[in-house]
């Protein structure tokens, strides 16, 4: 998804910018602010740093896979696509967290190019869906995963509740057919593949529970 304040940054503020490191510093203040999030603002309790690992490897890896699915099939096209992060809303994303409020607006590819609707459409849907695939995964992990499975300490049971949650939910929001959202593109390219996206998004958000 683009930020819904700032338009497509210019040469002059993309020179000196590494957009792998734009998207490590967006993954890792939205990891920090999913975790703030799930915890209500107990930054101090114990538990804060086993669940802001799970965040990094859920809402976090969500996200930095969303951006790069549009990255990489944008290239793919032969435009010029960049990571921007929004350091404004990555702030806010943390300061609001403290409020029992999640917001995931901390930043955009931005790409430049000649791209026929199908491309600029494909270009929308690479990322909900990979947010979708995710929670398929995460799914499936749930239900192979026993009580006892851990990894690195992390519980394998807690990783795919949270991970499918948050990933089925991504998928739908970025689906929303307006503004800057990834919907809106999709929805002008072809109403068929925005409807059945949308409706297995409803279903994995909705229907199935973790």
């Amino acid at each position: 998804m683009r930020d819904i304040f700032a338009g497509p940054p210019d040469e002059m503020s993309m020179h000196g910018r590494n957009d792998n490191l734009e998207l490590l510093k967006a993954w890792a203040g939205t990891s920090l602010a999913f975790a703030i999030y799930i915890m209500r603002g107990q930054v101090f309790n114990s538990q804060f740093f086993y669940v802001l690992t799970i965040a990094a490897l859920t809402c976090g890896i969500g996200f930095l896979l969303h951006e790069l699915a549009h990255r990489v099939v944008a290239r793919n096209f032969g435009a010029q696509a960049h990571f921007v992060a929004h350091n404004g809303w990555l702030l806010i994303s943390i300061g609001v967290a403290f409020l029992g409020i999640f917001i995931a607006a901390p930043g955009a590819v931005w790409h430049r190019g000649y791209l026929t609707p199908r491309q600029g459409g494909l270009i929308a849907l690479a990322g909900p869906v990979t947010n979708l695939v995710l929670a398929v995964g995460f799914l499936l992990m749930s239900m192979v995963a026993t009580p006892g499975d851990a990894i690195f300490g992390v519980r394998l049971l807690d990783l795919a509740r949270i991970g499918y949650g948050i990933n089925a939910w991504l998928g739908l929001f970025n689906m929303i057919p307006a503004g800057p959202f990834d919907g809106a593109k999709v929805l002008a390219w072809d109403w068929r593949v925005f409807a059945v996206t949308v409706g297995i998004a409803l279903l994995l958000t909705f229907g199935i529970r973790v």
